[in-house]
């Protein structure tokens, strides 16, 4: 998928669930995708350091 495709859809995403909640659940929802996507970004960095023979420890 082309970069500005998959930014759009994301974009239409969002719009779509902010629409449906008050700014509280909006406010919660925001802080759970954003500690979603740091973990995963450490598991993928972690992944990559083991794979080039790193140590995590």
């Amino acid at each position: 998928m082309q970069f500005f495709k998959l930014t759009a859809s994301i974009t239409a995403v969002a719009n779509g669930i902010a629409c449906g909640l008050d700014t509280s659940q909006l406010n919660l929802l925001s802080a759970i995708f954003t500690q979603l996507g740091d973990t995963l970004a450490t598991f993928s960095a972690q992944r990559e350091c083991m794979e080039n023979g790193g140590n995590t420890e």
